[in-house]
């Protein structure tokens, strides 16, 4: 295609967005799980450009507008998930709550681990002034954390860090976003009071 050609080929595929995203809609309905802008751009056979447009355009429209869903992006994955402020009716009817069900030694452990991961399960022990397997196994039950390699040192122990699923449960697109901690970086209890603090109100 020379450049005119490419330029009128654009221009058909913007005169035709709202066709375009009622796929993308029906693409990130079915799949459940996230899709990337390059899933999108070879099933619809779409420049990568075009659809990264019209993803935000979507983002924008569902935010905007009263519907019980949103558009978000996780760490360069789209994906449909309800809108916060119906998480009240949702939990009634699946009965469950990942986020406010987190025990206070929970919610210690999830803090330390979003600001300071990898890291291992004694180094979280050290900074809490307890133990903590067992506030561990039940965010890896709820799939906020997942064991993302071993430190090299004798024994090996596990490093621990956040899921996709901890960031879609506190709204954050990806981990930069988390608010920073630079004024607590030399008192750990500190930092653990105020991680906790934010996880509460993210």
């Amino acid at each position: 295609m020379n450049k005119i050609e490419v330029e009128q080929y654009e221009f058909e595929q913007i005169s035709s967005k709202p066709r375009i995203k009622s796929i993308i809609e029906s693409l990130l309905f079915v799949s459940g799980d996230p899709l990337t802008v390059k899933d999108l751009s070879n099933a619809l056979e779409i420049s990568i450009k075009t659809i990264k447009t019209i993803l935000e355009e979507m983002m924008n429209e569902y935010e905007n507008e009263k519907r019980g869903i949103k558009l978000i992006s996780i760490n360069g994955e789209y994906q449909l998930v309800s809108k916060a402020e119906n998480s009240n009716y949702i939990q009634k009817l699946l009965k469950k709550n990942k986020r406010q069900s987190l025990s206070q030694a929970s919610l210690e452990s999830l803090a330390i681990i979003a600001y300071k991961q990898p890291i291992t399960r004694v180094d979280i022990d050290e900074i809490r002034g307890v133990k903590s397997e067992s506030a561990m196994q039940r965010l890896l039950e709820k799939d906020l954390i997942k064991e993302v390699g071993r430190l090299e040192v004798p024994g090996r122990p596990i490093l621990y860090g956040t899921t996709d699923e901890f960031l879609r449960q506190f709204g954050l697109k990806e981990l930069k976003e988390l608010p920073s901690l630079d004024l607590y970086e030399d008192k750990d209890s500190e930092i653990v009071e105020n991680m906790e603090e934010i996880l509460k109100e993210i």
